[in-house]
């Protein structure tokens, strides 16, 4: 599995999981010779961003997946002390395994959690995520999920209760209905999630490459996965390299 730490820093608060073994296409040229999680916003990676801003929460205990340039991004790592968090390294060099396959392997580090918190690398945001956290802590669902009123492609379905029912792809008309229910919201998916360690066990997907696109939507029939709405708040997907010059702009 070859997981191992690259900082021994105290742990602290809650763990947490970065997601930065993707290829990162559509930041080409940069991703043609470094892993998307090294792309720079006013002089910080998005990596070094995103640990900080676990750190604002209390969150110093985080393990980052890797595969694309994976020896880049635990060299920066090392290089920088984890920046002051305790980071662990899970290796998919063997095979990437999407979000929910990378998530699955990565298990073993949230064993002892209450919940933890999983996050993209290449998003940016200042959403509060200790309010996140509360909401997930008091209602207890198996996933709560960052949400916000934006235009994309897919989107998650909640009913009145702002529980998850179902998704669609509004450009192919692709939907997906799990869960009955009447006055469906759309909403975009910010890749930000709380998450409830019993989620491992409720994982029916065989294969070792899998979405949590998939798992939410496989589970919420009969699990309580909840939307946390955080439209007002700045957020930014930093996919395109045009991104890269709004992001330095939204978070000076």
């Amino acid at each position: 599995m070859n997981n191992y730490a690259v900082n021994n820093s105290p742990f602290r608060g809650l763990g947490g999981m970065l997601l930065a073994a993707g290829f990162g296409t559509r930041l080409k040229p940069f991703t043609d010779h470094y892993p998307k999680a090294l792309a720079e916003v006013n002089s910080k990676t998005l990596l070094q961003l995103n640990i900080e801003y676990l750190q604002q929460f209390g969150i110093y205990n985080v393990i980052v997946n890797v595969h694309h340039f994976a020896d880049q991004i635990i060299q920066k790592i090392r290089e920088n002390n984890g920046w002051g968090s305790n980071i662990s390294i899970s290796d998919e060099r063997d095979a990437i395994l999407e979000t929910g396959g990378g998530l699955k392997r990565a298990g073993w580090f949230f064993e002892k959690e209450e919940c933890f918190v999983l996050m993209n690398v290449d998003v940016l945001t200042d959403l509060p995520l200790n309010e996140m956290i509360s909401f997930h802590k008091k209602n207890k669902p198996l996933a709560t999920l960052a949400t916000s009123n934006r235009e994309t492609s897919r989107y998650f379905l909640f009913n009145e209760e702002n529980i998850l029912c179902g998704w669609k792809n509004v450009k192919t008309g692709e939907e997906k209905i799990m869960r009955n229910a009447k006055n469906l919201t759309s909403k975009a998916f910010s890749g930000i999630h709380v998450i409830s360690p019993e989620i491992f066990s409720l994982m029916q997907q065989r294969e070792p490459k899998f979405s949590m696109v998939d798992v939410y939507l496989s589970l919420c029939a009969y699990q309580n996965i909840l939307s946390f709405d955080h439209s007002q708040t700045k957020f930014i997907d930093v996919g395109k390299p045009e991104s890269l010059q709004r992001a330095a702009e939204l978070f000076q």
